[in-house]
């Protein structure tokens, strides 16, 4: 199996999932344009994917989601409450209902030989959720838009090979930047966005022998940058109680606005 973001930012988020026969996308919140030309780059192309998995409805998460599916008659699969939210946003056009699938939190469903699991988040949007991938004894996951994590959450995040987890904010810069202040607590709340600090922290709670690689993404362009969010997530791990030290995993940044590297697992 195999994992690469296409993009991971405030500004848009797509990210390839796939087996040797099948092939999914988490989110398609950049333009159609930029999503073919990252499939592209590992051999791939639009029509090739089983479907589209989406965490919520906020643009960063669907914008080139309508101009996807319909140019290759793709299953989108999301929370029911999700799925009515971008059935009713204009901007993405006209949306084939029978290519809406719902999906419920804690049950199982599969697309070809991947397993795949929602678990529900907390964010300001109707039902969002996080997913994890298995295939075969490899399990990925991609958690993001999380104000804040639980025993819920690190529990569907145990006995990873690979997480594409948030590390969106850093706190002074976000407390200091020029957003206003409503904005400021929305971020900083239970449903708003992991910090840096914060994604440190619930990785020390979900390390293992087998965790072969962590890519930090959703970093926000205003209040963070990636050398930050690297060595935050790091220290926060070298200095908790866990086990491990940074040092013991292969901790990446997934870009803004290009590819990561490519995860196999």
């Amino acid at each position: 199996m195999r994992m690469v973001s296409i993009a991971s930012g405030s500004s848009g988020n797509c990210i390839y999932i796939g087996s040797e026969s099948t092939h999914i996308l988490v989110d398609a919140g950049i333009s159609n344009k930029r999503i073919e030309q990252g499939l592209n780059e590992i051999g791939l192309k639009g029509g090739e994917m089983d479907g589209i998995l989406i965490t919520h409805e906020h643009s960063d998460h669907i914008k080139g989601l309508g101009v996807l599916s319909r140019k290759h008659h793709l299953p989108i699969y999301g929370t029911q409450a999700t799925l009515d939210e971008i059935a009713s946003t204009a901007s993405l056009g006209a949306i084939d209902r029978e290519l809406l699938h719902p999906i419920f939190p804690d049950v199982d469903f599969s697309l070809g030989d991947l397993t795949i699991k929602a678990f529900s988040i907390d964010h300001d949007a109707a039902d969002p959720v996080a997913y994890r991938v298995k295939n075969g004894e490899r399990t990925v996951a991609v958690a993001t838009d999380m104000g804040h994590f639980d025993s819920y959450i690190i529990e569907h995040l145990e006995g990873l090979d690979a997480i594409l987890l948030e590390s969106n904010h850093d706190v002074r810069m976000l407390e200091t930047g020029p957003y206003p202040y409503y904005l400021k607590r929305r971020i900083l709340g239970d449903k708003g966005h992991l910090s840096n600090e914060n994604a440190g922290r619930l990785l020390s709670y979900i390390l293992h022998d087998n965790m072969k690689k962590i890519l930090l993404g959703h970093l926000s362009r205003e209040n963070n940058y990636e050398e930050l969010a690297y060595e935050t997530v790091r220290l926060e791990i070298d200095e908790g109680e866990c086990p491990y030290g940074a040092s013991d995993f292969s901790i990446s940044v997934a870009h803004r606005d290009r590819m990561s590297e490519i995860v196999h697992v």
